[in-house]
């Protein structure tokens, strides 16, 4: 069994909880509250130009010319076509540029892209792209798990359809090629480290659709 195969069904009870959320069956349904998806995309727009950081990084720490392909232009997915989704969203939800501007990130948001810029700066390629694959793999299952279920017409159907495209499914799938790879040629203590980083990622996803639900910001 591969790495990513192995810790993909370690971790299956995090990934159900993250299924069950009620941000999740509520946007699946329609009925989730506007305020609290309005949080999301805020804060996950302050994610995302992070998370392009943690990209671009991993490209230049790349060993060979598939990762730095692969990460380059994944930097640049997250800043141009997520962005430009996002953008829609702010339209069609009414949040201005100089709101989204002037939000703080929450702790949620705050930890995961601290965490992600720490794996970055201070560890190895093989931990960083570890963290970095639960973007990718769980909102690729989330996607694919909502759109079967998904109300028509449902508000939040943009988001749904980007996250069970095909094409985000193949992103996944290449991202974990490297990683199975990169697992593969690493001894026992860097697979250690990548094994916390994929688990602490996915907690952290956990975590921000949860802040967004309670629509959660500082508590001091």
């Amino acid at each position: 069994m591969s790495f990513c195969d192995a810790i993909w069904e370690d971790i299956a009870p995090l990934r159900r909880a993250i299924l069950a959320h009620p941000f999740l069956g509520e946007l699946a349904d329609g009925s989730l509250p506007m305020e609290s998806f309005r949080h999301y995309i805020v804060q996950d727009s302050l994610y995302l130009a992070e998370y392009a950081r943690a990209l671009a990084i991993a490209a230049a720490k790349a060993p060979d010319g598939a990762g730095r392909l692969e990460f380059s232009d994944g930097a640049k997915v997250a800043v141009q076509v997520e962005e430009a989704l996002h953008q829609s969203f702010f339209a069609q939800f009414g949040v201005s540029a100089d709101l989204a501007h002037a939000t703080e990130p929450t702790p949620a948001c705050l930890g995961y892209t601290s965490y992600l810029s720490g794996l970055a700066a201070t560890r190895s390629y093989e931990e960083l792209i570890a963290g970095i694959l639960p973007c990718f793999w769980v909102y690729w299952e989330v996607g694919c798990d909502i759109k079967p279920r998904a109300a028509s017409p449902n508000p939040y159907a943009a988001w749904i359809d980007t996250y069970a495209a095909p094409a985000f499914g193949e992103a996944t799938d290449r991202v974990r090629a490297l990683v199975d790879k990169a697992a593969a040629d690493a001894g026992a203590t860097t697979r250690a480290a990548m094994d916390r980083a994929f688990r602490t990622a996915t907690r952290y996803e956990w975590m921000f659709w949860d802040s967004a639900y309670r629509r959660e910001g500082w508590p001091v």
